[in-house]
Formats: structure tokens, C-alpha cells, sequence
């Protein structure tokens, strides 16, 4: 933000920070082997809901680059919208370095189309004992991750989140204010 800016009380969003989003790759490893969580092939990215042209454009250019990229990964992509009206661009694959490529190569087409602001997380779904599922949320604002484990309607399970998050800050950036860690009902992964 510029002098200028600050005077007459304007405030510019922070662009998306991307440069810690691979740092899942290897997290994911210690979650399978010493934790008993797998990958679950199905990750997404949230977008504020934009009306413009440039976003059809960006829109197009992603469509196209994952139409290209399905060739040689295998990846399935599609597009759509939450209950609350944000975007998803939402990805499975069984191969998980391939949706955190995806993840990575949406976030770069965003960015240079000048959607960098709009973009709100990158989430990668897990699985483990029966049908417990944990997420891992990548919030671009803070440019760090935390887990969100729903149970049942409209709850979470806080010890658990509070456990993944001792046993893994040492493999991701985790976020240390707990009042950050938003949970995100109506994924559409």
C-alpha cells in the first residue's frame, strides 16, 4: 500500500502467497506413514466470486491448460460453485504430486491474469481410519496451512485438528492463531 493510499483510507488486498503451498508434498508422506492418513485424490482451490470478463478469460486459459495437462497426468478437473457462491476449480487424481502440480499450475494462471487477490485456499482432502476425513487448508492470505476435521453437521473435531497440528508443524507451515483456522462447509470436494 502506498503513502497515498494509507491518506485516503484505501486498502489493497494482499496478493496470494504460493512460494509454501508444495510443502504439502512431503507432509504427506509422514501423515500416510506415521499417522495412518492418505491422500484421498480429490483437492480444489477457492476463489472469490468475481464478475468480469478477465475472470471468463482466466476461466478459459485454466480449462484449456487442464485439458492439456489431463493428457499426460490423468487428472479430472471441474468448475463450479459453492453453496456461497465462491469458485472452485476442484481436481482428482489418485497421484498426488499431480493434484499439488494442478493446484500450483491454477494458482500461476490466476496470478498472471491479475487474480492473485482473489484467490482464498487450496484444499487437499485425506482419509484414514474408516471413514474419518481430515482437510488441509492452504489459506493464500497467510501463506500457511491448517486442518479442518468436520463431524457430523455443521461440527468440528477441535482435538483432532489440535493433534494433527502438533504432530505436523514441523512438516508444514502450520498456522499458529487458532482463530485463523476457518472452517469451510460446502466444499464441493
Amino acid at each position: 500500500m502506498g503513502f497515498l493510499d494509507s491518506i485516503l483510507g484505501k486498502t489493497r488486498l494482499p496478493e496470494a502467497k504460493t512460494d509454501r503451498l508444495f510443502a504439502i508434498s512431503t507432509a504427506a508422506v509422514t501423515m500416510e506413514t506415521s499417522l495412518g492418513y492418505s491422500p484421498d485424490g480429490a483437492a480444489g482451490v477457492c476463489i472469490k466470486p468475481m464478475e468480469s470478463s478477465r475472470y471468463e478469460a482466466a476461466r478459459t486459459e485454466i480449462e484449456e491448460l487442464l485439458a492439456v495437462s489431463i493428457k499426460e497426468t490423468g487428472t479430472k478437473f471441474s468448475i463450479q460453485k459453492d453453496e456461497y457462491n465462491y469458485v472452485w476449480v476442484v481436481l482428482s487424481d489418485p497421484d498426488f504430486d499431480d493434484l499439488v502440480t494442478s493446484i500450483q499450475m491454477v494458482c500461476q494462471i490466476l496470478m498472471e491474469q491479475g487474480f492473485g487477490t482473489q484467490l482464498l485456499a487450496a484444499v487437499y482432502r485425506f482419509k484414514g481410519e474408516g471413514s474419518s476425513r481430515v482437510y488441509w487448508i492452504y489459506s493464500f492470505k497467510l501463506g500457511s496451512y491448517y486442518p479442518f476435521a468436520p463431524k457430523g453437521a455443521q461440527e468440528r473435531d477441535t482435538s483432532r485438528e489440535f493433534r494433527l497440528r502438533s504432530l505436523m508443524q514441523k512438516e508444514l507451515p502450520v498456522e499458529k492463531d487458532e482463530s485463523k483456522w476457518y472452517p469451510m462447509w460446502g466444499m464441493p470436494i
